[in-house]
C-alpha cells in the first residue's frame, strides 16, 4: 500500500543481485485505467506518478500511462481526458484476463492481468517480476524534427504475431473538478495518454525484425516538454507486452 512504501521500495531494491549501474534498466510498461469521476482513483493517480519519477525498481524503466475511460462521465462529472478507445482497450484486457467487470483504477503491469491501482506492493512485485523476464529489443529514435523510427527484435521464443503500438503522454495535467465523486478537489496527473494506436501487426515467424519510419503529430494544446512517446510491442494473443521504449520529442 501507498502507506507503506518506503518499506517497499526498500524490499524492492534489497532483491536486486546487480546494480542498475552494472546492467541496463528493462522497460517495463504500466497502465491505468483512471477517471476523474472516481473517488477510488486519486490515491491509484499518485502511486503511478512517484513509480514514473522514483523508479523504486533497479531492474526496471518505468514507463506509465494513464488511460481515462469513460464510462464514469454521466455520473456527474465528464473527465476532460477520457476516451471511450480506453474504455475499449480495458474492455480488451477483461476479455484476454478472463474476467467478466471492467472497474477503476485498475493497474496493468506489461499486459499481464489487473490488479487494483492503488496497491503500491502488487505493483512493486509485478514490476520486479516483468523485468526479469525475456523482453524483445526495441528502439526508438528521432529521423529529424517531425519523424521517428521504431524498431523491434529479438522477440522471446514462440513469439508468433504481435501489435506494435504507439502512445503519447502528457505529464503535469491537472483539473479542479466541479462534480460528481471527487467534487471540490484539485486532481492532479502523470503520463496522461494523450494518443495510443496501433501501427499494425507483424509476424514474428516470418521476419526477425521490424522497422518503420513515421510521421510524429501532437495537438497544438499539447505541452511539447511534458511529452514522452512510447513505443511497445504487444502479443495478440496473451496481451502481453514483449518490449518498449520510449524518447522526449
Amino acid at each position: 500500500m501507498i502507506t507503506t512504501w518506503a518499506r517497499v521500495t526498500c524490499l524492492a531494491a534489497c532483491v536486486c543481485a546487480v546494480s542498475s549501474a552494472q546492467s541496463a534498466r528493462t522497460p517495463v510498461v504500466i497502465e491505468l485505467f483512471t477517471s476523474e469521476g472516481c473517488s477510488s482513483c486519486p490515491p491509484a493517480d499518485r502511486l503511478l506518478a512517484r513509480l514514473e519519477n522514483e523508479q523504486p525498481v533497479p531492474e526496471a524503466d518505468i514507463l506509465v500511462m494513464e488511460e481515462h475511460v469513460d464510462y464514469w462521465d454521466h455520473l456527474g462529472w465528464r473527465d476532460p481526458f477520457s476516451a471511450a478507445s480506453y474504455t475499449q482497450r480495458q474492455q480488451e484486457y477483461a476479455l484476454a484476463f478472463g474476467s467478466e467487470d471492467v472497474y477503476t483504477p485498475e493497474m496493468v503491469v506489461d499486459g499481464r492481468p489487473g490488479f487494483t491501482g492503488s496497491d503500491g506492493r502488487r505493483a512493486l512485485e509485478l514490476i520486479r517480476d516483468s523485468a526479469a523476464a525475456p523482453h524483445a529489443t526495441v528502439d526508438i529514435r528521432r529521423e529529424g524534427d517531425s519523424k521517428i523510427g521504431i524498431s523491434a527484435g529479438h522477440f522471446p521464443a514462440g513469439t508468433k504475431s504481435v501489435d506494435v503500438v504507439l502512445a503519447i503522454t502528457e505529464d503535469a495535467l491537472g483539473n479542479n473538478v466541479l462534480r460528481g465523486e471527487n467534487a471540490g478537489r484539485r486532481l492532479s496527473h502523470a503520463a496522461v495518454a494523450r494518443s495510443l494506436v496501433s501501427l499494425g501487426q507483424f509476424d514474428a515467424r516470418k521476419s526477425p525484425e521490424y522497422n518503420a519510419t513515421l510521421p510524429l503529430r501532437w495537438m497544438p494544446e499539447w505541452n511539447r516538454q511534458n511529452l514522452r512517446v512510447i513505443a511497445f510491442v504487444q502479443d495478440r494473443s496473451s496481451h502481453r507486452i514483449l518490449g518498449a521504449a520510449s524518447l522526449r520529442p
